[in-house]
C-alpha cells in the first residue's frame, strides 16, 4: 500500500538546537554574575564533567528512577562544580542554582537552527500536504524533561503530550501544535540507539490518531506511515533510526559526512523512492530538509 502519511521525529540537542557557546563557558559567566571570580574556566570544565560522571554513576537517568527528578539532579551537579571553587564554609550564592536551571530550560542557553520556527510549520501548510495527506511531528530525544520548555521559548508551539504522560490532555482534533509530542529517555527509560525509545514514538502515533479520528488505529494502520527520523549522529540517531525500522535523515551542517548521499541530489522521487536507493540520507539544515519535502512538484508515494 502506498504511504500517504508521514511521521516525522527529530532529535532535539544538536538538531533542533544548539548552546550558545559551551556549556561550561555559560557557567563560568553565570557564576562571575553572581560573585564567583576566583577560577579558571578549564578548572569549571573539569569540575563540571566530574560533576556530571559521578551524579550519573550515582543517579541513571537524571534522577528519575529513584525519584529525584531532572531539577534535584541538576542542582547536585551544579553544587558539586562549584564546591571545589568558593572558599571551604562558605556557602553558594543563593541566584546561582536558579539562574543556571533557568538558563538551560530556555532560550537563555540554546539557540534554534536557522529559521526553524517557520521550516516546520511549512510542513503544516495546506499546499504542502499535496506530499503526504497526514503529518505528525514529534521530537524523540535522549535527554531530561527540559526539552518543551526549550523549544517552546525558542518560538515553537508544543503540545503538552509526553511518552508516560496520562496527566497531560489528549490531542483533539483541530489543536494546531508545531510539535505533536515528546518522547525523552528521561521519560521511556531507554536512550538512543535502543529501538525502544522509537517503539515509544509509535505509540505516541497511535495515541494522536485515536483522539483525532475517534478510535483506536490497528498495528497494519500505524504501520503504514513512512517514519522518518532527524538527528545529527550517527552512531545513536542513523543506527537507532534503522534498526527500528525507520527511514534516518543525518543533520549534517558541516558536510562532514561526504559519503551519504544529499538529499538535495535526489530532486525528482519521491520519499519512498529515495530510501529505497539510499539507506540513509543527508540534508545541510532544517531548513533544507522542509524546502524539500514541501515540493509541490515531487510525488508522496511510491512508484509501485
Amino acid at each position: 500500500m502506498a504511504k500517504r502519511n508521514l511521521l516525522l521525529c527529530f532529535d532535539a540537542f544538536g538538531t533542533l538546537f544548539t548552546p550558545k557557546g559551551s556549556v561550561a563557558q555559560q557557567y563560568a559567566h553565570v557564576a562571575r554574575q553572581c560573585g564567583i571570580a576566583d577560577f579558571s574556566d578549564q578548572e569549571l570544565e573539569t569540575h563540571l564533567m566530574a560533576a556530571i560522571r559521578q551524579e550519573r554513576k550515582l543517579n541513571p537517568n537524571y534522577g528519575r528512577p529513584t525519584g529525584l527528578g531532572a531539577t534535584r539532579w541538576w542542582t547536585n551537579v551544579i553544587h558539586r562544580t562549584f564546591a571545589p571553587l568558593i572558599r571551604e564554609n562558605q556557602p553558594l550564592p543563593s541566584a546561582l542554582v536558579p539562574a543556571l536551571l533557568h538558563r538551560f530550560a530556555s532560550d537563555e542557553g540554546y539557540e534554534a537552527q536557522p529559521d526553524l520556527v517557520p521550516a516546520l510549520r511549512a510542513l503544516r501548510r495546506p499546499q504542502s500536504r499535496h506530499r503526504f495527506d497526514k503529518v505528525v511531528i514529534g521530537v524523540v530525544t535522549n535527554s531530561d524533561d527540559r526539552v518543551p520548555s526549550i523549544l517552546s521559548s525558542l518560538g515553537l508551539k508544543v503540545s503538552p503530550l509526553r511518552y508516560g504522560s496520562e496527566e497531560a490532555a489528549s490531542p483533539r482534533p483541530g489543536d494546531a501544535c508545531d510539535v505533536d509530542f515528546h518522547c525523552m529517555s528521561y521519560d521511556v527509560g531507554h536512550e538512543k540507539p535502543n529501538v525502544q525509545i522509537f517503539h515509544a514514538a509509535d505509540s505516541m502515533l497511535a495515541r494522536i490518531l485515536t483522539a483525532r479520528e475517534g478510535k483506536e488505529p490497528t498495528p497494519e494502520q500505524t504501520h503504514s506511515w513512512c517514519k522518518v527520523y532527524v538527528g545529527d549522529e550517527h552512531a545513536k540517531d542513523v543506527v537507532g533510526a534503522t534498526n527500528a525500522g525507520w527511514h534516518p535523515i543525518l543533520l549534517d551542517t558541516d558536510s562532514q559526512a561526504s559519503q551519504v548521499a544529499k538529499l538535495e541530489d535526489c530532486p525528482d522521487q519521491s520519499l519512498a523512492g529515495v530510501f529505497r536507493l539510499h539507506p540513509v540520507v543527508r540534508v545541510p539544515s532544517i531548513r533544507a530538509l522542509a524546502s524539500w519535502l514541501s515540493r509541490p512538484d515531487c510525488p508522496s508515494t511510491p512508484d509501485s
